[in-house]
């Protein structure tokens, strides 16, 4: 196993559990403990984990996982949430997109959808995430607005008075956000307070919502709001959510479609 994807199962390892030990996390790799405690001590040089006398914890409760080691989890869900997602958004249309493996992939879907293969444009792609920016930049048929601001490099968005500016000065046809928590009170949430003020100004000058988020991310609330649930006009998510969960977001307005 190279050390990457080393330390990919780590991080997401130790999201998952808040605390791995040494030798619990060698047996897992099949790699030496030595291995291990080199890994940890690399990662919390780059302020990734805190080390702890025989392990490591991850940094508290706001931790977000950097985006280029988040890409594995639940990605063939999110191949299938992408999907559905671009099968909602209608030929000519502007699209907001959030930053976030969830949406970065509901980008390649767009990029690859056979309604969307010609147009002037055939989309318009507003987004403030410099990943899908790029990915999608090559699409001649696609007209892309990058928003100003500040990159942050745990996910590649910018953000900031910068980016206020232009979203200000636009209005969208559809918003898709990715989110890291989705709840029927609470609303959709981020970890990063800045992050979350660009996709609520994003989602109010969209004309309807989508929430694109695998059933892990549901039924949690996380720091910073992003919307109400009201706000939201669907929900695209997998089929492991559980009908008491589609049940409260269809009272609370929110259609809910499971691919």
């Amino acid at each position: 196993m190279s050390r990457d994807a080393r330390w990919k199962a780590l991080l997401e390892l130790l999201v998952e559990r808040g605390r791995l030990e040494v030798e619990q996390a060698a047996a897992e790799l099949e790699v030496s403990p030595a291995t291990i405690r080199r890994d940890f001590d690399q990662l919390a040089e780059q302020q990734m984990l805190v080390r702890t006398r025989g392990g490591a914890v991850v940094h508290g409760v706001s931790y977000e996982l950097p985006l280029r080691y988040k890409s594995a989890r639940h990605a063939t869900e999110k191949q299938r949430i992408a999907k559905a997602v671009a099968d909602l958004v209608v030929p000519g249309e502007a699209v907001g997109l959030t930053g976030g493996t969830t949406t970065t992939e509901v980008a390649r879907a767009l990029a690859v959808h056979p309604d969307l293969a010609s147009g002037s444009p055939a989309l318009t792609v507003v987004t403030n995430a410099l990943n899908i920016a790029g990915e999608l930049a090559v699409r001649p048929q696609f007209k892309i607005v990058l928003t100003g601001g500040v990159a942050r490099p745990q996910s590649y968005e910018l953000v900031g008075p910068l980016a206020d500016g232009v979203l200000s000065q636009i209005t969208m046809d559809v918003a898709v956000l990715g989110v890291v928590a989705f709840d029927v009170t609470h609303g959709a949430a981020a970890h990063d307070e800045a992050e979350a003020a660009i996709n609520r100004l994003l989602c109010e000058r969209a004309e309807r919502v989508i929430v694109a988020a695998d059933s892990s991310k549901l039924g949690r609330r996380a720091f910073a709001r992003i919307c109400a649930a009201e706000s939201v006009d669907t929900l695209v998510t997998d089929t492991a959510v559980d009908e008491e969960t589609v049940r409260r977001f269809t009272e609370a307005g929110v259609g809910v479609v499971a691919v």
